[in-house]
């Protein structure tokens, strides 16, 4: 398999408890009126994406639906942040009746408030960072 389709393979993810306590005890946290989003660095050469949509945000279908989004928002404008991170996205209730385009602008908004996109001479010009 080529370098090409590598887009289709899914993003690393964190997936263990243990995982998400260690990013929430030593990580950085910034939050929005949508989401938390926490940072630590992972010593790995790629990042690693936690998504976490509790139950009081709605039903299955409306947290998968969010989870989807901010999915979206991260393969969409992945080339933008810096490597070696694992992040985890917490949504809050207030996400529940948004799009994509309110989801993504929240996302890209704590990803620039945690310094997590790389820097702006050396990101690409694909245009995603000015929606934030």
């Amino acid at each position: 398999m080529t370098e090409e389709l590598r887009g289709l393979h899914p993003q690393p993810s964190i997936k263990k408890a243990a995982e998400f306590r260690t990013v929430y005890s030593k990580g950085t946290s910034a939050a929005n009126h949508l989401f938390v989003m926490y940072k630590h660095e992972n010593g790995l050469d790629y990042n690693r994406i936690g998504i976490s949509v509790s139950k009081k945000v709605g039903n299955s279908v409306v947290r998968h639906r969010i989870k989807r989004l901010v999915r979206e928002c991260l393969r969409l404008n992945g080339t933008m942040f810096n490597t070696g991170l694992d992040i985890i996205v917490i949504a809050r209730g207030a996400a529940k009746d948004k799009g994509q385009e309110d989801v993504s602008k929240a996302v890209m908004h704590l990803a620039k408030k945690m310094s997590l996109l790389v820097s702006v001479e050396n990101a690409p010009q694909n245009g995603h960072l000015d929606e934030a």
